[in-house]
């Protein structure tokens, strides 16, 4: 089978602003990228205010191994699905990181035959709108130092500056760094630290703000420092909103591209859900319910951390209710889950997989947590036998979940159909009941807890000294009614990377605590996760170049 960028390149892409007619979307109501992109603008998206909303449908998946389990496929490929059915669907997504697409990715736009185009485009520069947030994040950054180097009126305690400089590419040196070397002009000198662009406070606040209105008051609240008597010092204070919203004004419009197949596609945000909310934006979302009559979204990694961030963040913050969830499994990612080794995955090993179906188990349980409808869907490879499907179908029908098989990989809308019947069949035959897991009133560590036990099976929480200070000192300042935002591997159920399965009897670490208070959550670092990715020993970039003519190749 060709590579996905093959496809990709070989598709005939519509111009964008046919694809924007089949939703009664006119060229007045675009503001174009080319020929093959778009945003839409401020009129046209204040005109789908009066608009009923369409049924919120969330894709999620088990936690990511080594063998794929083609989250992103499977919506772009349900998508395509309802397209082929006739059904008025939009999908609505993340927009890729520079930092995986060059690190171990190599390009997230979906795959095989279930694609969104231009895919080069977008797993690249795309419209822009990452650089405006780490231009927005920077310009914050620059204009706290200069207000220390002129005169220090706000009285900044330079020891306990909390703002960090940001940058969209994995580069693990960045994370410890010393600034204001050389003469007394050249800036006070402090230690610093980067984060990767998507792990950016500025990020979260673009993809939850309703309007340019919201996004100044988020930009306002944002905490970047303490003063020598340990009060907040905020972005407000400093004289940077203004200007930090002008950087941000295009940024704040949703991106409009295609799939292979002609159906539309809103990608905007894309916050990773390990170190940060993991979910697009709540103006594409929104925008997607009153554009058509379906509205497909994913969330970042598994459900432990995308599934429960879009729910106790993004949908209690936009009063989101989701009418149903697809999880997203293979065969081959459960047989890894129970021990076998990568290169042995093609054979039928049906006691391997009951041993680690136990994973997608527990996801199927903290999803039904929510009062929302299940569909299972199996990510098809021709490896799979049809003793391990079969076995597979009945574990989930079990549980009350719908479960389908999906061949979009291969097989584009066609092979999307049996699941997009699925899901229609359950968001008219099942209520949805969503509620978020815990209350506003709770205290901070009773919502961390409440999400370690009832999402990561913990049997407790340990809070390092300093993680409990920090989480005192927060609610002491009012911060104790935000959700928590866990930064967490997404490698396990639990904050050990090489627990696979379904981990009992163990303790998260909780080591460090901040509030990102324009955001509206109080991020929760557990475990090794850095908020600034490394690269591998064999980075995706070694794979990647450009001929003569333009062309890209490597990246997947």
């Amino acid at each position: 089978m060709k590579t996905d960028i093959e496809i990709a390149q070989e598709a005939k892409i519509e111009p964008i602003t046919s694809i924007a007619e089949t939703l009664g979307i006119t060229t007045d109501e675009l503001e174009l990228y080319g020929k093959y992109k778009a945003k839409l603008s401020e009129a046209y998206l204040e005109k789908l205010k009066g608009r009923p909303d369409g049924k919120l449908i969330l894709v999620t998946a088990i936690n990511p191994t080594p063998a794929g389990e083609g989250k992103t496929t499977t919506s772009v490929g349900l998508g395509q699905a309802f397209g082929r059915m006739g059904k008025k669907a939009v999908i609505a997504l993340r927009e890729p990181s520079l930092g995986p697409c060059f690190g171990i990715k190599g390009g997230a736009a979906g795959g095989g035959y279930a694609q969104v185009v231009p895919m080069e485009e977008i797993n690249l520069h795309f419209t822009g709108d990452f650089h405006a947030i780490t231009s927005a994040n920077n310009l914050l950054a620059a204009l706290l130092d200069n207000h220390i180097q002129q005169g220090n009126q706000l009285q900044i305690d330079p020891r306990q500056v909390t703002w960090k400089r940001c940058l969209d590419m994995n580069d693990r040196v960045l994370r410890n760094v010393v600034v204001g070397l050389g003469a007394k002009a050249d800036g006070t000198v402090r230690e610093d630290h980067f984060v990767i662009t998507v792990a950016s406070e500025i990020m979260a606040i673009l993809c939850l703000a309703d309007d340019m209105q919201d996004l100044k008051e988020r930009l306002s609240r944002i905490v970047v420092a303490y003063n020598y008597q340990g009060e907040p010092v905020t972005a407000g204070d400093l004289q940077a909103v203004g200007a930090m919203a002008a950087l941000l004004k295009d940024a704040m419009k949703p991106n409009l591209v295609q799939t292979l197949e002609h159906n539309p596609v809103l990608i905007h945000g894309g916050p990773f859900a390990n170190i940060a909310h993991g979910c697009n934006s709540v103006r594409a979302t929104k925008a997607a319910l009153k554009m058509a009559d379906y509205c497909i979204t994913e969330a970042g990694f598994g459900a432990d951390l995308g599934a429960e961030k879009f729910f106790d963040i993004k949908c209690r913050m936009a009063g989101l209710k989701p009418d149903v969830v697809v999880l997203v499994a293979t065969i081959r990612a459960l047989k890894y889950n129970g021990g076998v080794a990568k290169s042995d995955l093609v054979n039928e090993n049906l006691d391997a997989l009951k041993k680690g179906i136990v994973n997608l188990e527990k996801h199927i349980e903290n999803l039904q947590k929510y009062g929302v409808p299940v569909v299972v869907t199996l990510n098809s490879f021709y490896t799979d036998t049809e003793a391990e499907t079969a076995w597979v179908r009945q574990f989930c029908e079990e549980r009350n979940c719908e479960f389908a098989i999906s061949k979009v990989f291969t097989d584009g809308g066609e092979g999307g159909i049996e699941l997009a019947e699925k899901v229609i069949k359950s968001i008219e035959t099942k209520e949805s009941h969503f509620k978020p897991l815990y209350d506003d009133e709770a205290s901070l560590k009773e919502k961390i807890e409440t999400v370690a036990r009832e999402i990561y099976g913990a049997d407790g929480v340990n809070y390092t000294s300093a993680a409990s200070k920090q989480l005192k000192k927060l609610e002491d300042m009012g911060f104790g009614n935000l959700p928590v935002c866990m930064a967490k591997t997404q490698y396990s159920l639990s904050d050990d990377p090489e627990l696979l399965g379904r981990p009992e009897k163990f303790t998260l670490q909780v080591r460090e605590a901040y509030v990102s208070a324009g955001a509206g959550f109080v991020v929760v670092l557990t475990g090794a996760v850095m908020t600034m990715p490394g690269l591998p020993k064999h980075p995706a970039a070694f794979d990647i170049d450009v001929n003569q003519d333009g062309k890209i190749t490597g990246l997947f």
